[in-house]
């Protein structure tokens, strides 16, 4: 698995990443979340012409999991993060993560933060797996509030979502759990 930059013709590819990626949501009684668009074209690209979309690729060089992030309060947010069922348990998604980790550390951000499911096992549970702990009201930066704010008002707080943070060690080596 090859971690690189996203290209400009494979966006309609990683719509088709995250459709497939929220399938397994209908087994929850998350049908909603299943059936969501995924992000628009010109969404993303603008994360993508901003350096911050990357694909996991197969060994035909097709992408098989994405993850677009941007900087939030001082750290990078991850916007999303989507593997497909077929590369799924296979380390991709925190490959991925620390893929942005390290470019996290080379922008000098201190943290990646993400929000997510709380009771969705490939969701909090697995970040928490991984390192990230749950932020509670104070710790809530203004824009992880906004965040929160956004993704309230397109009705994702019909399910319990959090936020969490993940801090970046200083001076590089190993990237905690994620590397």
């Amino acid at each position: 698995m090859r971690i690189r930059p996203a290209a400009p013709g494979e966006l309609p590819a990683l719509q088709d990443v995250e459709r497939a990626a929220g399938a397994p949501f209908r087994d929850l009684g998350m049908a909603e979340i299943a059936d969501d668009d995924p992000p628009a074209l010109q969404e993303l690209e603008r994360y993508r012409a901003a350096g911050r979309c990357w694909v996991a690729a197969d060994e035909r060089n097709d992408p098989v999991a994405y993850v677009t992030a941007e900087p939030v309060d001082g750290a990078l947010h991850v916007e999303q993060v989507s593997v497909h069922p077929r590369a799924a348990r296979r380390g991709v998604g925190r490959a991925l993560l620390a893929h942005a980790a390290e470019h996290a550390r080379e922008e000098g951000l201190s943290a990646l933060t993400l929000t997510t499911f709380a009771d969705v096992p490939w969701n909090a549970p697995y970040y928490a797996r991984l390192g990230f702990r749950t932020l509670t009201g104070p710790d809530l930066t203004p824009g992880l509030r906004r965040i929160r704010a956004e993704e309230a008002a397109h009705g994702l707080d019909r399910w319990p979502r959090v936020c969490m943070r993940f801090e970046l060690p200083d001076g590089g080596g190993t990237f905690g759990t994620l590397s």
